[in-house]
């Protein structure tokens, strides 16, 4: 699962998809396939000799969904010394170049970027780490989510098999008056992704619609999707007075919603087309106004426009500095306005607008210190007179201003409505002893509030009376809450092995390590993981969601599991949109695997079977 630092005072929203910048992957790829044309030549001319390839690498790519053999595909290696294009049954071949005493070297390591995945592992020996297909019409090998980065293994002597999925798609059209054509309205898409085993709505690109209304979103992921057009004004030359009333076309949400959250959800299924219409009404906007009473004249402010308090993307409205007042254009109907300031500092407020056949102005907003969360933790008492060890210096780093802290756990603050806005405020100061986190300016809202730490499981998490492992915490403006974290070292030992994972393993195996300090996944090539152990706690149990590695023997080993009922799987593919959180996506999961109930200072041996998630 990722795990992410939080950098300054303010946490960036984190995009569960990997986006490539289309100018860089063009120039990528067009460069990759020069050097594809030459090998597979020189590739090609060693066949039709008949001469064999004793130091070779070998391969089919097909289709994920037909296995029917994709031709013409790009294979190559992130480091760029390989590539080549399949042949017309799918098939591709690398001659290797005889190893060096330096480049066989086990301990040659290095580490390469692209398009946001940095690669590390023993690139530089005559043997591809890894591969990678890609190809027009399907989704790159190394897309999952973007989430997690897979690929397969490459071994000599063995056919490697690279599966590409096809693309999903969305095509329609926003049917407009035809004088309005030439004005290209926007339509949104927005993708729920998993974060951390809860499911959150992201905004995955937006398109402007051609002059007769057609749309086009290519290259989708399988997943959910919702659909919805931007804000368009009418400037029919014909019809529009800029001294007169005003229209314009509101937000209509697929298939003919009136807000974000009421919208209807779109399935994608590897290689479907989903057709969508959108019909847009045109409606009089009337002018809007609400003034801020301490508005900064410095400074922006963010505003969010929620329908009916019903949170989601659609209407904007601006904030004039000059003025000190938000500002813009709605049509009738009630609505929520609400202002953040940004910064460790930062200020909220918000304020009822209702607009209704005329010009509105709601009464004054005053903006409001955010609030704060002081996170204190504590290794249970028994715990220590058990261990004889205190809470003392774990290597836990968390980031502030730039700069490594360490400290006794790790605390993050996460949203909890499912759908998040544009960046998620988590601003943090670290104070002078090692077991406590203030996290300061944070605005209103519902905040999951996740910690870890490795000096032993995560027993507590409370603000008072409420339990923060369970529940959410919702935090009013100006408030200042204390969270105490109870650590214990009396968790429960498995070990096990998977039945069935030797063939799973092999050099070039790759596994997720996490994310770097820009915040580009780092994908480990050598001795990761192809087989993955995840233990989903069952309803009403006290577990909390744990991922085990398994080694190139089958074995597995976790310790300091928090004591609760879990079912264990073991799996050939990292479970990317597992939402764990949720009791009714893991009925999914009923029937498989093995049930486990744990208690504290438990050791339990597990024989585990290997679950292909491709049957």
């Amino acid at each position: 699962m990722r795990r992410h630092q939080l950098v300054g005072f303010c946490l960036p929203h984190r995009r569960s998809i990997a986006f490539i910048r289309r100018r860089e992957h063009r120039t990528f790829v067009l460069s990759l396939l020069f050097a594809a044309l030459f090998v597979s030549e020189l590739a090609g001319g060693q066949s039709a000799s008949g001469e064999s390839q004793k130091n070779a690498v070998r391969g089919v790519v097909v289709n994920s969904v037909t296995r029917e053999p994709i031709g013409r595909a790009l294979v190559y290696s992130p480091d760029n010394r390989f590539a080549t294009l399949t042949d017309d049954q799918g098939r591709f071949e690398f001659a290797l170049p005889e190893a060096s005493a330096a480049t066989s070297s086990a301990e040659s390591y290095g580490t390469i970027s692209r398009e946001g995945v940095t690669y590390s592992g023993n690139l530089y020996a005559n043997v591809p780490a890894v591969l990678i297909a890609r190809k027009p019409g399907f989704l790159s090998s190394d897309r999952q989510g973007g989430v997690f980065v897979h690929a397969p293994t490459v071994l000599i002597g063995k056919d490697v098999g690279i599966a590409l999925v096809p693309e999903a798609r969305i095509v329609g059209r926003v049917a407009l008056p035809s004088s309005n054509a030439s004005d290209r309205i926007p339509v949104h898409l927005y993708r729920r992704q998993i974060l951390e085993g809860r499911g959150h709505w992201t905004h995955a690109t937006t398109v402007r619609a051609r002059s007769n209304g057609e749309f086009r979103f290519a290259d989708l992921e399988p997943g959910t999707y919702k659909l919805l057009t931007g804000e368009l004004m009418d400037r029919d030359p014909l019809t529009f007075d800029p001294r007169g009333p005003i229209y314009g076309y509101p937000p209509v949400y697929f298939p003919n919603a009136t807000d974000f959250q009421t919208a209807g959800a779109i399935q994608l299924t590897p290689g479907m087309t989903f057709q969508a219409e959108l019909s847009p009404v045109r409606q009089r906007y009337y002018p809007v106004r609400v003034p801020v009473a301490n508005g900064p004249t410095d400074d922006q402010i963010q505003v969010s426009v929620s329908v009916q308090g019903r949170k989601g993307p659609g209407f904007e409205l601006g904030y004039s500095r000059d003025a000190q007042q938000i500002e813009g254009g709605l049509p009738n109907g009630s609505y929520i306005i609400e202002a953040t300031k940004l910064g460790r500092f930062g200020m909220s407020g918000s304020v009822s607008l209702v607009v209704k056949d005329g010009p509105a102005e709601s009464a004054p907003l005053t903006l409001t210190t955010n609030g704060s969360v002081y996170v204190k933790a504590k290794l249970d008492s028994k715990s220590s007179q058990e261990t004889g060890e205190p809470v003392g210096n774990t290597g836990i780093q968390i980031w502030h201003q730039g700069q490594a802290n360490t400290q006794n756990f790790s605390v993050w603050l996460e949203g909890a409505d499912e759908f998040a806005p544009s960046e998620t405020f988590a601003s943090q100061s670290v104070s002078q002893d090692r077991d406590s986190v203030l996290f300061a300016g944070v605005p209103p809202g519902h905040y999951w509030v996740r910690v870890d730490s490795n000096r032993g499981l995560v027993a507590a998490v409370t603000a008072g009376d409420l339990d923060l492992l369970r529940r959410p915490l919702t935090l009013v403006t100006g408030a200042n809450v204390n969270v105490e974290v109870t650590i214990r070292n009396d968790g429960a030992e498995i070990s096990g092995s998977v039945e069935g994972a030797g063939a799973q393993y092999g050099t070039g195996a790759p596994g997720a390590l996490g994310r770097s300090a820009s915040g580009g996944l780092i994908v480990q090539l050598l001795g990761g993981a192809q087989v993955y152990v995840y233990f989903l706690p069952l309803p009403e149990s006290t577990g909390q969601f744990r991922q085990a590695g398994v080694g190139q023997d089958g074995k597995f080993d976790l310790q300091q599991v928090p004591p609760g009922a879990y079912r264990v799987l073991a799996v050939d593919h990292p479970l990317v949109e597992l939402e764990y959180h949720n009791n009714e996506a893991l009925r999914a999961y009923d029937g498989k695997g093995q049930v486990v109930r744990l208690s504290p200072g438990q050791k339990e041996q597990l024989t585990l079977q290997l679950i292909l998630t491709s049957e």
